[in-house]
């Protein structure tokens, strides 16, 4: 790489590590909803959208098999991936996809057995823009990826970038490539120690340009490195400063609510507010549990949020049962998905 280009990797590093480093202590849901925020921008990659609300609704009911559960699913495989980065070998990427496919294509899950390849309707291996390698050698080329993965004298975005690209080249699922692909940059990071504490949305950066991106896989192919890396670094900025506006919005709705909801200070009402950052949408058998309550309990909590216009209930028609939101944290989750929707000029 050229020294512009590992400046330039060097310098997201650098914010990236300043911005988790700067959670500590502070709102702690703020994980959770990066977290969601990342798993929406890379399904939004791949052309998979649904409202902050829809999405929220489908992690709680475990109902319904459109894109919401799609992207619902996409959070537990980035939670695998943070989960399994102490141990990056195949098995541990067979996981992050199993956890994104085994609500809504079971039948994918595992390394690809077929002849695949990239490029328009009607395209053929003849005519398509990518044909991947043969399936039969997948699992060397992984137990290679997984033996790049392990270097630890490379800079740590650049590895994570190239070990990116060439996931996607081997391209070894039938389904949930680029997702998975991308939840291995974060188990990538958290293993070599950038990100301790948060999930820095990087999808939302790739997003941002997301033409840039795929012209940077193609190139990798080509044999040119440097586009994918400074790709991941101007993603990685990006992402930093999309994550620092977006607690900054989740400050003011928390003191917001600290205006309106009339409880003591040691009120379990505000351990409930705490839960709506990380999930905006509960059930009552939800709450309670967060709580540590009878079901039957939590009702009163819930009412002193309903009635200072935290909490809105509403009947869930698919899973039968009342929902309740909080649309100040959905309506920030909605102006991130705007934000990192707009391409750069």
């Amino acid at each position: 790489m050229s020294a512009r280009v590992v400046a330039q990797a060097e310098e997201a590093v650098a914010e990236i590590r300043a911005f988790d480093a700067e959670t500590t202590g502070e709102l702690a849901s703020l994980d959770a909803i990066l977290l969601r925020s990342e798993s929406a921008s890379s399904s939004q990659i791949e052309h998979l959208t649904a409202s902050a609300r829809a999405v929220a609704e489908a992690e709680v009911t475990q109902a319904g098999r459109g894109n919401a559960a799609v992207i619902a699913a996409n959070a537990e495989a980035m939670v695998a991936a943070v989960e399994l980065a102490d141990r990056l070998d195949a098995a541990a990427i067979l996981g992050m996809q199993e956890a994104l496919l085994r609500g809504s294509a079971p039948h994918l899950v595992g390394w690809r057995t077929d002849a695949v390849w990239i490029g328009p309707g009607g395209s053929t291996p003849l005519t398509a823009d990518f044909v991947p390698p043969h399936h039969s050698r997948i699992p060397e080329a992984i137990d290679d990826l997984v033996e790049f993965c392990g270097r630890d004298d490379l800079p740590v975005l650049a590895q994570a970038a190239v070990a990116h690209a060439q996931f996607e080249t081997i391209h070894p699922f039938a389904d949930g490539n680029g997702r998975t692909g991308r939840a291995l940059v974060h188990a990538l990071l958290r293993a070599k120690g950038v990100t301790r504490h948060v999930t820095v949305p990087l999808s939302g950066g790739l997003l941002h340009d997301r033409e840039q991106y795929v012209e940077a896989l193609d190139a990798y192919r080509d044999g040119d490195i440097a586009p994918i890396v400074s790709a991941f670094a101007i993603a990685g900025l990006r992402a930093v400063q999309h994550g620092r506006t977006m607690r900054a919005r989740l400050a003011v709705v928390r003191n917001d609510w600290r205006e309106r909801v009339r409880a003591r200070s040691d009120s379990a009402v505000w351990h409930l507010a705490d839960l709506l950052i990380a999930k905006p949408v509960v059930d009552a058998k939800t709450a309670a549990r967060h709580l540590g309550v009878a079901e039957t309990n939590v009702h009163r909590h819930l009412k002193v949020l309903v009635d200072a216009g935290v909490l809105v209930p509403a009947s869930h028609h698919k899973s039968r049962r009342t929902l309740w939101r909080a649309p100040d944290v959905l309506g920030v989750l909605d102006a991130y998905a705007r934000d990192v929707g707009r391409r750069a000029r």
